[in-house]
């Protein structure tokens, strides 16, 4: 079985995360991709979060119906920092006997330039494959407008000319498709009484509902 991993806030988890994992299995040959939320990231300051359970119980919700995929709780349940590094550790032995290759790691091209900061940056690329998710603009530019979260110690810079061709472990590209979409803007939305409802699962949009996160409230724009 082939695995690969997603890991994120997920704070929520919208259809732009399902796609580009969907991207994954369909287009690079995976079984399965594995929905991995973050209990502390160790590189920011994660900006109107939800509680981890909270934003565990949505990419649950998110995956339920579609057995390609599955909701990983193992860094929610460890708490403190979450690393990559001790969680490719803890699912090599989850799988063992398992695993046909590697298990994927994907990341986005914004994070890419910072890939070496992260905890045992050469092993994990090793141990690994590494999988880019890219989109036209990436080749341009690395932007980070619009996002609110707030980057810590090591990784507070902007690598406004890193280039692709920088990025000096061996991966493989998956080409995410143009989505102008992220969490902050949907939690923005939700806040704001704009229109959200189909930027994420149809579980997800009730969950935030009926838990009223993000500055939901009942009579506000459905």
């Amino acid at each position: 079985m082939k695995i690969a991993v997603l890991g994120g806030s997920f704070n929520p988890i919208h259809i732009g995360h399902l796609i580009l994992a969907d991207c994954v299995i369909k287009e690079l040959g995976y079984d399965k991709v594995l929905f991995i939320p973050v209990y502390n990231p160790p590189h920011k300051e994660m900006a109107n979060a939800a509680s981890p359970e909270d934003r565990l119980q949505m990419v649950k919700e998110a995956v339920k119906g579609d057995s390609r995929f599955e909701a990983e709780g193992y860094e929610i349940e460890k708490k403190g920092v979450s690393y990559t590094w001790d969680t490719i550790c803890y699912l090599e032995k989850k799988y063992e006997g398992k695993l046909t290759d590697k298990i994927g790691l994907i990341f986005g091209f914004d994070l890419a330039a910072d890939f070496d900061k992260w905890k045992n940056a050469e092993q994990l690329s090793k141990k690994c494959q590494l999988i880019m998710a890219v989109r036209p603009d990436d080749y341009r530019k690395n932007s980070s407008a619009g996002n609110l979260n707030k980057a810590t110690g090591a990784f507070n810079h902007q690598e406004v000319d890193f280039k692709l061709e920088d990025f000096k472990f061996p991966f493989i590209k998956v080409f995410n498709p143009e989505m102008a979409l992220s969490s902050s803007d949907i939690r923005d939305r939700i806040h704001s009484c704009k229109s959200w409802r189909y930027l994420v699962s149809e579980g997800v949009f009730d969950y935030i509902k009926n838990r009223k996160l993000y500055g939901y409230t009942d009579g506000r724009l459905k």
